[in-house]
Formats: structure tokens, sequence, C-alpha cells
């Protein structure tokens, strides 16, 4: 797998306008953020010969990936939708690298994110996906993401010590750069006392520990390294890749406080040949507070357990050892199923982050996650090939 370390890169990035019930559809999006990442790759229409994407909720379609080509005018020679919730923009990486080095196509463009705006409700969305969920989980309680993620946060907190404060530092962290982002949902900074005294969602959440509903987009171009030299923009380059899952269910995992962030991670530093002492800066799935903090720890930047102390005394913040989620991530910025964390990391290799630009950055780690952390997608980019 080193073999396909700096084969491949990043091109164009483009990203939706964001915000809370904009009143426009997930399709309406991605084209908005797929239109702006080829034009900011300088590339035709006719060089996309792939598309993948993440069906909207707010467009629930099969098909959809061939529906948004259309939409955008291209007739591409591969294209898939990608399911995989928060686990899905890193893995649409992993899916074009594939393709591309299978030669089933040489450029891809990856969209993801989706609209509030439109989305049906909870019982609509889950009407055509009735499982064990429904008959074993839900009527007992068992509802909604901040229920799901809450057992596993509540468990790191019995088992090592870890404060509601240190989960809030990482909200603190997100919002401050959140407030340096012009296209950011929620841009005013917050404090911990602040955090603090945010009201409870569910036991050890308040509601800043949560990221919030919002509509928004983001794309990708990926091309070979060759192609990409003759382009509009610095390449960013794909350096390692992995993908890893460990369970469905968060209640019948092997662990509660370690998950699939592990191997996936694993597979990622093996095929770039680097290790979290080589990362200078990371965009990690927040969609909970402690999802950041075990993902850093299972992605190896501290020992299990040391995640709560690690995340203290502005070490992730801008400026820090490791500054985290430089755009203010799911929390901060928008949702769109993780995607704004590949554009900013592609920012950050570019040097472009204007006043969030982290100094003399060349390398950063990405990760998408679902199955609440049972799947992970790990992605490290660079600005420099291997």
């Amino acid at each position: 797998m080193t073999s396909l370390s700096g084969k491949y890169a990043i091109v164009g990035v483009g990203e939706s306008d964001v915000g809370q019930r904009t009143g426009r559809s997930g399709m309406e999006l991605h084209l908005e953020a797929a239109t702006r990442a080829i034009a900011d790759a300088g590339l035709p229409k006719a060089a996309i010969d792939s598309v993948i994407a993440r069906p909207a909720h707010s467009a629930n379609m099969d098909n959809y990936s061939a529906v948004l080509a259309y939409q955008l005018g291209l007739q591409p020679s591969y294209i898939t939708d990608v399911g995989l919730s928060g686990a899905s923009s890193v893995s649409m990486i992993l899916a074009a690298v594939a393709a591309l080095e299978a030669g089933y196509c040489t450029t891809v463009l990856c969209v993801n994110g989706d609209s509030s705006s439109s989305r049906g409700s909870a019982k609509e969305m889950h009407a055509a996906h009735r499982n064990w969920v429904d008959d074993l989980e839900r009527p007992y309680g068992l509802v909604g993401a901040p229920i799901q993620y809450a057992l596993p946060a509540r468990r790191h907190m019995y088992e090592f010590g870890t404060t509601s404060e240190q989960f809030g530092a990482i909200a603190v962290a997100c919002r401050k750069h959140g407030a340096l982002t012009p296209n950011a949902v929620w841009r005013t900074p917050i404090t911990l006392a602040e955090h603090q005294e945010s009201r409870m969602i569910v036991d050890p959440f308040h509601r800043l520990d949560c990221c919030g509903t919002t509509d928004g987009a983001g794309a990708v171009i990926v091309t070979s390294a060759e192609r990409a030299r003759d382009l509009a923009q610095r390449p960013v380059y794909v350096l390692g890749l992995g993908q890893h899952a460990s369970h469905a269910d968060i209640q019948y995992a092997a662990s509660m406080t370690t998950t699939a962030a592990k191997g996936a991670s694993r597979q990622a530093y093996a095929m770039s040949g680097l290790g979290p002492k080589d990362i200078d800066v990371a965009e990690l799935y927040d969609c909970f507070t402690s999802v950041v903090l075990v993902t850093l720890e299972d992605y190896g930047f501290c020992e299990k357990g040391e995640g709560g102390p690690f995340v203290e005394n502005g070490r992730i913040e801008l400026g820090g050892e490791l500054p985290v989620n430089t755009s203010g991530g799911l929390l901060s910025q928008v949702n769109a199923s993780g995607f704004f964390h590949i554009t900013e990391a592609a920012t950050q290799m570019r040097g472009s982050a204007g006043a969030r630009q982290v100094a003399d950055a060349e390398t950063a780690i990405v990760s998408g996650q679902c199955a609440v952390t049972g799947v992970n997608a790990c992605l490290i980019l660079g600005n420099h090939q291997a």
C-alpha cells in the first residue's frame, strides 16, 4: 500500500455557503460546492469523469451520484454512492483513489453535505430502514445520537477520570477557530464557564458538547499527482488512507473506550510512512466533544486515558502543539457529514487558510466516523509527495 502514497492529489476544493435553515435543498448545496471545486481546479467540466457522492437525507432517491452528475452536465465513466454517514466523506477519498488506481477514471469529484431545511422527520428518515434498532433499542429509550454517544463518553469518564471541563476545552477550541472562519455558522467565541453553564442535553453532554443542525456541502477534485502538476492549484497529496470497523452498536462493542479509529489510523500511517509525531494539523470528526478526545487517543497522539489532560491548556488550539479542527469543525463551522474537515485540511496544506493558518504546516490528518465510533476512515494529506 505504501506505493500509493503521494500518487494522487486533491486539486480542487469547494464549499457551499453555510447556515441554519437556509431553505436550500441538499442538491442545491451539492451543486454549489461541486461547481466551486471544479472552478477552483481550473478544469473544464468535461475533464470530470467520475462522481462519488452521499445521497442527501433531504433528497431521498436512488442513483444519487448519477442524478448529481446529470445536473452538473457530466457523463462520468465511474459513479458510486457512499452511505457511511459520518465516515462517508473520508471514505469517498479512499474510493476515489481506488477507482483511479484501477483505471476506471482519471479525475474524480467527491461531494457530501446536507440540508436540514428540507430534511424529513426522524420517523420518515428511518421508515425505509427497519431493523433491530427499531425493535430492540428505540422502544427502550436508546433514541438519538446524544444518548448513544453519551454511553461511551460516560464510560471514559468512569475508567479514566475524564471531566466535563476537559470535553469543554474541545468545544472552546473549536469555537475559537470557528470565529476565524468566514464560512462558519457559529463565530462567537465561548468560554469554559459558558460551556459548563449551557443546558444539559444528556449526561454528560451539555448543549455546547453537541454539534448543531446546519445546511452545507463540500466538494473536492482528486486526480493523479502527474496531472495535478499542470493545474491551477498547488497539489495536496494523499499520503495515507485507512478504514476499519469494530462494531455497529456501541452497547455491543468489545470496548466502549477504544474505537475503530485505532485500526484505521494504523493503515493510514503504514501507507504514508508517517506517525503521530509527524502530523502538524488534525481535523477530527466532532459530532460530540468526546469523539475528538477518544480519536486523539486512538490516533496515537496520547496514550489511552490521557485524552483529557492532552486537550487542556490550549494544546489543541491554534499556536498549540497540535491544532485541531482549525475551521471550527462540526461543533462550530458546519456539519456536512464532516466533509469540511477535508476542505479545511486541503486549505491548510495549500497555506491559504488566512488568520487560522497553521505556520509551516506540511501534514494533516482527517477522521470520519459513524456507528458510534464503530466505523472510522482516516486520511493523511501533505503538501509534498512522500
